[in-house]
């Protein structure tokens, strides 16, 4: 099953001109297919594996894809993005510390298993639309008992975030709009559903909302921006 959603992710990698961002051509799949965190752990709640074991199956007639998640943490990837910041943003390249590059790790991915960001996501290529599964651990507390704000609004990025990337290669939060609706119970799974809205020249617009596993609670709902980047042309 992991190898079928792989090859299907570089099929449409090709056909959507992906290049760069957090599944990029410099980023190889085959590369980093051996350390993927979206797959289930022990730390995983019982909900948030059964609602994976859900999505997988939806993969099977490859109407879903199953994104793989990394942390980035090798020798060739600091060396693929130095070159991506260099393409890129060849004048900031210059303020960034390449040794601290090499200890680089997503953010998502940088809490110890449990503790932190515990997420999967899936995208239906027909509808554009994403569906990531969250789980926030005990680290990511803010009022006691419930997420903080700043977590869940990092997941909204990353979640439309990715929408943006498929639709249209690198790019960057321009804006994002979120409405915090009713808080996250800490240690709680919830589902993130991203639409792509629509592309206007460079920029695309992204909208989700974060619902309860019965979808009966609505939490969050946000719209993004985002500006499609090209070597030395950023903004």
């Amino acid at each position: 099953m992991l190898r079928s959603c792989a090859a299907r992710l570089n099929s449409l990698r090709g056909l959507r001109g992906l290049r760069g961002g957090f599944v990029g051509s410099s980023f190889p799949l085959k590369n980093i297919i051996h350390e993927n965190h979206s797959l289930p752990k022990p730390c995983w709640s019982k909900g948030m594996r059964l609602l994976f074991d859900q999505m997988m199956k939806k993969c099977e007639d490859g109407s879903w894809i199953c994104f793989p998640s990394h942390t980035y943490g090798s020798t060739k990837m600091s060396q693929d993005f130095s070159a991506f910041i260099r393409d890129y943003f060849p004048t900031a390249s210059k303020a960034i510390n390449k040794e601290k590059l090499s200890q680089a790790r997503l953010f998502c991915g940088s809490f110890e298993d449990g503790l932190g960001f515990e997420y999967a996501m899936f995208y239906n290529d027909a509808e554009e639309r994403i569906v990531c599964l969250f789980e926030g651990g005990p680290y990511l507390q803010g009022v006691p008992g419930f997420l903080h704000g700043g977590a869940i609004a990092t997941m909204v990025d990353q979640t439309v975030g990715m929408s943006a990337i498929l639709a249209g290669g690198v790019v960057m939060t321009a804006n994002l709009n979120i409405n915090f609706k009713r808080p996250v119970p800490l240690c709680s799974v919830v589902v993130i559903n991203s639409q792509l809205e629509k592309i206007e020249g460079r920029k695309i617009f992204t909208s989700c909302n974060i619902k309860s596993v019965d979808e009966k609670t609505l939490f969050t709902e946000a719209t993004g921006l985002f500006i499609k980047l090209e070597p030395e042309k950023n903004i």
